[in-house]
């Protein structure tokens, strides 16, 4: 049940008269809704059925004269219907007020397309009004908000300070912790804002090269091992090693085991700390503080090992501070990754799956749908499948499998058991690669085609709702 929905699932039938047209709805749809339903247009900036209302644009407000006479303005958006209800949508009272907020909209945003293209709808050109920032574009609906917190769950993003100096951002304006990069605040916002983008991974520049449909960006793809011995051939260990030794960059951040299976990302700064890294941990680790952290030290030659969502940050981060930092280079190992797992919740389902202690497992392995650990010696395994409550927030909502933003992928999908298919992305890529010895496998790229379609349309799947009600929006308004 959608948050719009909650009242009105199991409500009783109840009359009201829309424009003059009788009809019926469940007791606690909201008139939005209801209005839709029989083909009367509202517009709206701030809603959209997949997330609960907000009620902040205002643009959607309505003339209602309840059961008992009472007359006001409301927001179609979050009022429910009521049995009695008269609603007048088109009443001279609310295109004035739609005209006045409008003028509101135009002077706080003069420049975006969809504000102004409304605003002429209802007969508004300019406004007469103080306009403080001529680039502004966020208007402050918190669809963005919203998005983050109730579907993806994340809350990368919130509201700050408070009057004329409200606005979006992340914690302190600093690079998200927990921003995943699934893309849904830059989706659904309706402006196109590019507050919400600054430190967040929602777009990036894309990478250059010859392209492939599944792939992403490929300039050679194969399966290897390395003489390390490591998750499924120490590939990424191997690169990390040679590019130490080569001065291709002069600090890793990889991610090590702390207490038990617990684990946290730590700057790799020769062969030993590297080596204490090796080996999958299916959980994911906030790597962007570490990060700031050797850039704020004066490190300019960074290298990064991680899933689809931290290789996003990672080169998010590069792109943005390129200017204040022209040196910056951060060398990206991205990992194939499905999903990752919160470690409490991972703990709590193995021991009642497999019965066994996750904090005393040597080894974890994910391969062929299996998630397996040993223990003394001894493997024990359940189906990923059945570790589904154990998933990160955001992981569904995310489509990218092979890791398209790194400078090289590994993985072990598509090769044999201890080899890795390595995808070559860039040029930086190409360098990593040249003094790392490897022995070549088999590469079945259908293998890791499946995975990126099924990961790829389960995040549409999930997004299908939140994209209805952009279309639906849109809609609305061409029809008013």
């Amino acid at each position: 049940m959608v948050a719009n929905e909650t009242g009105a699932k199991n409500g009783k039938d109840v009359t009201l008269i829309i424009d003059g047209i009788k009809t019926q709805a469940k007791e606690g749809t909201f008139i939005l809704e209801v209005a839709r339903q029989i083909g009367i247009q509202i517009p709206t900036l701030c809603y959209n059925k997949a997330l609960s209302p907000f009620g902040a644009c205002r643009i959607c407000c309505v003339d209602i004269t309840d059961a008992r006479g009472r007359n006001r303005i409301v927001t179609s958006c979050n009022y429910p219907a009521e049995e009695g209800l008269i609603v007048e949508t088109k009443s001279e009272k609310v295109l004035k007020i739609r005209r006045k907020l409008l003028e509101f909209l135009l002077a706080r945003t003069p420049k975006v397309a969809r504000i102004r293209n409304l605003a002429r709808i209802y007969g508004v050109e300019n406004t007469g009004l103080w306009v403080e920032n001529e680039d502004e574009d966020c208007i402050l609906c918190g669809l963005c908000v919203r998005v983050c917190n109730e579907l993806i769950g994340v809350s990368a993003i919130n509201f700050a300070k408070r009057g004329v100096k409200r606005e979006i951002t992340t914690p302190y304006n600093e690079f998200s912790d927990d921003c995943m990069g699934c893309g849904a605040c830059a989706m659904i916002c309706p402006t196109g804002s590019k507050r919400v983008r600054t430190h967040t991974y929602s777009t990036l520049k894309p990478l250059t090269g010859p392209k492939d449909e599944d792939l992403g960006v490929c300039l050679d793809v194969f399966s290897a091992k390395s003489s390390i011995e490591g998750q499924d051939g120490g590939v990424a260990t191997a690169l990390l090693i040679s590019g130490l030794q080569n001065g291709l960059f002069d600090t890793a951040i990889v991610v090590q085991r702390t207490e038990g299976y617990q684990a946290e990302a730590v700057a790799a700064e020769n062969v030993d700390e590297i080596m204490k890294a090796k080996g999958t941990k299916y959980l994911r680790v906030k790597m962007v503080p570490k990060i700031k952290e050797l850039i704020n030290a004066g490190k300019t030659k960074i290298a990064v090992v991680g899933p689809p969502c931290q290789a996003r940050a990672a080169r998010k981060i590069e792109q943005a501070l390129k200017e204040d930092f022209p040196n910056l280079e951060i060398t990206i190992i991205g990992l194939f990754c499905f999903e990752s797992f919160d470690y409490n919740k991972l703990k709590a389902e193995t021991d009642r799956l497999i019965g066994v202690d996750l904090d005393k497992a040597g080894k974890t392995q994910i391969r062929k749908g299996k998630f397996s650990l040993k223990i003394d010696g001894n493997e024990y395994s359940c189906r990923v499948k059945d570790l589904k409550n154990a998933i990160e927030k955001g992981c569904p909502y995310c489509s990218d499998f092979p890791a398209l933003y790194a400078d090289v992928s590994v993985g072990a999908v598509g090769s044999a058991e201890g080899f890795s298919t390595v995808i070559v992305r860039t040029e930086r890529g190409k360098k990593l690669l040249e003094n790392v010895s490897l022995t070549k496998g088999d590469f079945n790229k259908d293998e890791v085609v499946k995975l990126c379609t099924l990961k790829r349309d389960r995040a549409k799947t999930n997004f299908a709702p939140l994209v209805e009600g952009i279309h639906m929006a849109r809609l609305q308004e061409k029809a008013v």
